[in-house]
């Protein structure tokens, strides 16, 4: 009797972890990413400095008209860059100066349909925070991140 107990817990106990392998495949970037962080590529490094700071904001997606990600700038690369002293860090600087020219690649991003595991991997991978998320013409519509996994990955592992 005790055996057959235990052999029902252990079958059920498999497929409650099945069925939570199957749902954390399921879970994609477009269903759990926040609203984007963003600014036009035409601001200046002033303006986003300043964006960032009223909207307490750690990074900042660079976008053109058309709402396609140009850039991605982190306020840590901002910070290093002028305490370096290889940038004149003074205000006529950042006003003159447009955020475009921190930036030298566009930023690695996903599709609504990503899994988000696979977003994780991306950002372990490529040493990132966040990473874009874009609609089916390559606008931004979003960011996935690090508290994006924190906050909806343990219901699946616990």
């Amino acid at each position: 009797m005790a055996k057959t107990r235990n052999r029902k817990k252990s079958a059920d106990a498999r497929l409650v972890q099945a069925e939570a392998k199957a749902a954390v495949r399921r879970l994609t970037c477009g269903r759990v990413m926040k609203s984007p962080q963003m600014v036009m590529e035409g601001a200046s490094v002033h303006e986003v400095l300043e964006t960032m700071i009223n909207k307490n904001w750690d990074h900042v997606f660079i976008i053109s008209e058309d709402g396609i990600p140009i850039g991605r700038i982190h306020a840590v690369d901002v910070l290093k860059l002028t305490s370096r002293k290889t940038v004149n860090g003074n205000l006529a600087w950042m006003m003159a100066t447009s955020a475009k020219q921190l930036v030298n690649l566009p930023p690695l991003q996903v599709g609504l349909s990503t899994p988000l595991l696979k977003a994780g991997a991306l950002m372990l991978t490529h040493d990132l925070n966040q990473l874009a998320v874009v609609d089916s013409d390559g606008v931004l519509v979003g960011f996935v991140s690090h508290a994006t996994m924190a906050m909806h990955l343990p219901r699946f592992i616990l």
